[in-house]
């Protein structure tokens, strides 16, 4: 790219400095104007026009616009939909995914998470009440499946989640569903997953 283009307007061979590339952004990005001396004034900075300090807002009146949003219906699929068959003892559950205590994005430090109680990554967290009314206990033995696979031999730990709801840790769980994307907000619905558990033996 040097050569290419020199150093306009972008001197290339500078990018490897961090410096610069603040500077660049305080040159570029509206609201981080003052990154551009943070190397020397070292001091902290809020972007522009991302916290109201009084109460008015861009409109004719000054005041906030509201709208009511209605909450969607939501239903869960049954567990024949999720391909457990009919005659298997099943719980459909919404599984939300998450990160354990010693973990970072998808980096694992630590197998476990002490603060959950789960010993290791192949753990589902689940209310007691569920479990029970399945006729299972904790540490017992389940399998999971979601609409694009399952995983077997996972461990039972309860939890303080709300009944109907459980808990299992990401990535390694994002191979048994293919969640749908929302068309608005291109987010996907990873935190609400409609998942089927049935036994396997007990511990």
């Amino acid at each position: 790219a040097h050569r290419l283009h020199g150093e306009t307007p972008v001197h290339w061979r500078k990018l490897q400095d961090t410096q610069y590339v603040r500077q660049l952004i305080a040159q570029t990005i509206p609201g981080f104007e003052a990154m551009a001396d943070i190397d020397s004034t070292k001091q902290e900075f809020t972007i522009g026009d991302r916290i109201f300090t009084t109460p008015h807002f861009p409109t004719p009146t000054g005041k906030a616009t509201m709208f009511v949003t209605p909450l969607p219906t939501l239903t869960l699929p049954t567990q024949q939909e999720l391909g457990v068959p009919e005659s298997t003892p099943a719980l459909v559950v919404i599984l939300g995914t998450g990160r354990s205590y010693s973990q970072h994005n998808t980096v694992v430090y630590r197998e476990g998470d002490k603060y959950r109680g789960m010993p290791h990554r192949n753990c589902i967290l689940m209310h007691r009440t569920d479990v029970e009314a399945m006729g299972w206990q904790e540490r017992d033995r389940v399998t999971v499946q979601g609409n694009a696979g399952k995983l077997e031999n996972v461990e039972i730990i309860y939890g303080d989640i709300r009944p109907g709801s459980a808990l299992m840790f990401y990535p390694e769980v994002n191979q048994i569903f293919a969640v749908p994307i929302d068309p608005q907000s291109g987010t996907p619905a990873y935190k609400r997953v409609p998942v089927g558990v049935y036994a396997e033996y007990s511990s």
